[in-house]
């Protein structure tokens, strides 16, 4: 038996925590640069707006509608989902935390009414953090995901499935009958791993419910799809074919990209830019006790401006031997955006990737030319994470990436955000009597 603890519309609930006035009211948290809209409230939902609908679009609604559009406090959603997922880790021995608002529990060995414990956790996560949740339970992470979704959607939607099913839904505890007509109201597409391509193939093909992909002969399934689909029909039918992940995988590849608060026309803050990117990468590589082979750097104009002339290029910088240092990564961003950076575009978005990735016990040997040895980088870059993340994101930082406290052009636009409630103490809340 799996769970899956699912936060409702988990960052607009992590802004209403803190705002308890944006209850009831459409709220929408927009991407980098307030692009689009990344999560919804159901008042949102029900205005019609859709997930990833740009914020010009739908930017009449705050006068028409109330709608109100906050700017994405990433660093104070990490925080609150550490919390949720503490709190959810109770329901069951091991934990598998799939996303930011989202963790697999493994229910084997507990004991007792699984739906009254479920409850008692939904309820505790409620008051130590105040996120509204769903749990889901079946016999298999897809069967587990299902329920969840019919657990929020019977909570969301009175009457689309029976009431008692709503916040906590069981699967298992169903009977058969019970169990078909929730599957025979359930459109295919609510699967996992059933996406947009494959729903519409399937639905083409007769294939329209949950309850219609669960009878299907496998054999059609493996010949006419994948054994992707395959194996998903098995979990549907309650063959556990993916297993509980104890320690997140390593990435193959690591990416840091972002679009620009405004355009960019001159190489040096385009190197301040990259040089964070590659920073913040090269971060991300040594948490996970790796190494790069190989370093992207790509710049690229907005296809969106029209009147711009456009221009687009990347280029793959291999690295004599594989690093984490900070210092040789940015090196090496720079000298390739120096090769691919043109005078007289308006840069719109940039981006470093490490690819080629291997663990760090896995080290290439070699004269050691250079005048630093190699563990004497290494606690400086450890050094480096440490105070970063006691002090805050990029307090040290190369020189490269410019001073701090002067404006940088190439920021991202975050006019709407919210403080740091529960990440910076200047910005903790104080109650007044």
């Amino acid at each position: 038996m799996y769970a899956l603890v699912d936060g409702n519309n988990f960052y607009v609930s992590c802004e209403r925590v803190f705002q308890p006035a944006l209850n009831g009211v459409p709220v929408v948290v927009l991407s980098n640069n307030d692009g689009c809209a990344i999560a919804r409230s159901n008042e949102a939902k029900a205005l019609g707006i859709a997930m990833g609908a740009p914020w010009f679009q739908i930017k009449h609604l705050e006068a028409s509608a109330g709608l109100v559009a906050l700017s994405a406090n990433f660093g104070f959603y990490g925080d609150m989902s550490d919390r949720m997922m503490r709190l959810a880790a109770a329901l069951g021995p091991r934990q598998e935390i799939y996303s930011i608002d989202e963790s697999f529990i493994d229910l084997a060995g507990v004991r007792g009414d699984l739906v009254e414990r479920a409850h008692t956790i939904r309820s505790r996560i409620l008051q130590g953090t105040g996120i509204p949740c769903g749990i889901g339970m079946g016999r298999t992470k897809t069967l587990a995901k299902l329920a969840n979704h019919i657990a929020k959607t019977a909570e969301r939607k009175p009457g689309s499935y029976p009431e008692a099913l709503a916040q906590v839904c069981n699967l298992e505890a169903l009977q058969a009958a019970e169990q078909e007509a929730v599957f025979a109201a359930t459109p295919v597409g609510e699967v996992w791993g059933v996406g947009r391509q494959i729903g519409k193939r399937l639905v083409a093909g007769g294939i329209h419910t949950v309850l219609d992909l669960q009878r299907m002969d496998l054999a059609t399934v493996r010949r006419q799809f994948s054994v992707v689909l395959e194996r998903t029909v098995l979990e549907l039918q309650g063959t556990p074919c993916i297993e509980l992940e104890h320690m997140p995988q390593a990435k193959k590849e690591i990416a840091c990209t972002r679009s620009f608060g405004r355009a960019i026309t001159t190489l040096e803050p385009l190197s301040e830019a990259v040089t964070e990117f590659a920073s913040r990468a090269a971060e991300k590589l040594r948490r996970q006790h790796g190494l790069a082979n190989q370093v992207l750097v790509y710049i690229r104009t907005s296809p969106f401006r029209k009147d711009d002339r456009q221009y687009s290029r990347s280029v793959t910088v291999p690295l004599r031997r594989p690093s984490a240092d900070t210092a040789v990564l940015v090196q090496s961003a720079l000298r390739g955006l120096g090769s691919i950076f043109v005078e007289g575009f308006r840069y719109a978005k940039a981006g470093v990737m490490l690819l080629d990735l291997q663990s760090n016990r896995l080290q290439q040997g070699e004269l050691d030319l250079e005048d630093d040895r190699m563990e004497d980088r290494s606690r400086l870059m450890l050094a480096m994470d440490t105070l970063n993340q006691r002090f805050g994101k990029g307090k040290v930082h190369l020189a490269s990436a410019g001073l701090q406290g002067n404006h940088k052009q190439w920021t991202m636009r975050q006019e709407r955000r919210t403080p740091g409630y529960t990440t910076s103490w200047a910005d903790i809340p104080i109650a007044r009597a």
